[in-house]
């Protein structure tokens, strides 16, 4: 008796599960995921909450920067905007219940233009809204101070990127190596130190070519040319452009090559000069050990924090994350 009952269950049952699986309601959600316009399923009593998101939305949205040619500054690297998620926002803030702050979450908007698509031109210092700067550190002697200069990048917890003469990377492959090892990034300077407008556009290419082809041998590839001392002309951008790297100088200089430089000084420059998007200069001498864990101090003092070349230039927003209070 008990199986003939459990039998006429299971028979009346299937053809209602059919019914609801393949009812026109049912079929008609199923195509909207599919094509992507399905409402998202969520509470929507809750009217004040959804006021608060849009609201707040509105007033936290900051749109995106295209990357320019500024008549002083030259190439400039845009900056994505940020908007609100506010589905994501909503569920958060369901999630954690109305007696709990909730956590605004955002979306990076993609800027339209990038600097790859902006005409040769040379790259001084980031976009001026990204609070980031980074140290470029010319290397093209010696290799005493450097070791120091590592501990203390690494005790701040900072990734530099050290532009390396070919001639210097030559003799001392293996403090390259050092330099990815601690996370660091490697910039291209040329082979023989020469003012590169004065040479010729192949002997510019030469320069270039035999560093890089020392780098490529670590492993990695240069993103940006440094030209030695700043000297640089229309071809040597041109060749920079030729083998895939930007030519990139600097915004603030700390000058430590000069002698007569101290780390005092030298820490006040950085202090008067520093900003967002900011490419400071330095080479591995004694002065810049002394004055480095100041300089550093300088740039967190002032809300930045530091990268490399590659992080400062690009057009990827600092992560922000804005408790807001519950309503």
């Amino acid at each position: 008796m008990k199986r003939r009952l459990r039998k006429r269950w299971v028979l009346l049952a299937v053809p209602l599960i059919w019914l609801g699986v393949w009812s026109p309601s049912v079929t008609a959600y199923v195509t909207s995921v599919k094509k992507g316009t399905a409402e998202p399923v969520l509470k929507k009593e809750d009217g004040k909450l959804r006021e608060v998101i849009e609201k707040g939305s509105r007033a936290r949205r900051d749109p995106p920067v295209d990357a320019r040619i500024d008549r002083i500054w030259k190439a400039i690297p845009g900056y994505n905007g940020l908007e609100v998620d506010k589905e994501a926002t909503y569920r958060s803030a369901i999630k954690g219940g109305k007696e709990k702050p909730v956590t605004w979450v955002f979306r990076e908007i993609p800027a339209k233009v990038s600097l790859d698509q902006l005409p040769v031109e040379p790259i001084y210092r980031g976009n001026e809204k990204k609070p980031m700067a980074a140290l470029m550190i010319n290397v093209a002697w010696g290799t005493e101070h450097l070791s120091r200069m590592l501990d203390i990048l690494e005790k701040e917890g900072v990734a530099a990127t050290f532009f390396l003469d070919g001639s210097w990377l030559n003799q001392h492959p293996e403090e390259a190596k050092k330099l990815l090892a601690k996370g660091h990034e490697l910039g291209n300077h040329g082979y023989s130190h020469p003012l590169m407008s004065r040479v010729s556009r192949e002997r510019i290419r030469s320069e270039m070519e035999k560093t890089e082809t020392l780098i490529r041998k670590l492993g990695v590839e240069s993103r940006f040319f440094a030209p030695p001392a700043g000297d640089f002309n229309r071809v040597v951008l041109e060749e920079a452009r030729r083998m895939g790297m930007k030519t990139v100088l600097w915004t603030v200089d700390t000058v430590d090559w000069r002698k007569t430089s101290s780390p005092e000084w030298m820490t006040q420059r950085i202090r008067k000069g520093i900003g967002k998007g900011s490419l400071v200069l330095m080479h591995p001498t004694d002065r810049t050990v002394q004055a480095l864990p100041q300089i550093i101090g300088v740039i967190k003092e002032k809300g930045l924090r530091l990268g490399t070349v590659k992080e400062v230039l690009s057009p990827k927003r600092v992560e922000v994350v804005e408790p807001v209070p519950s309503f």
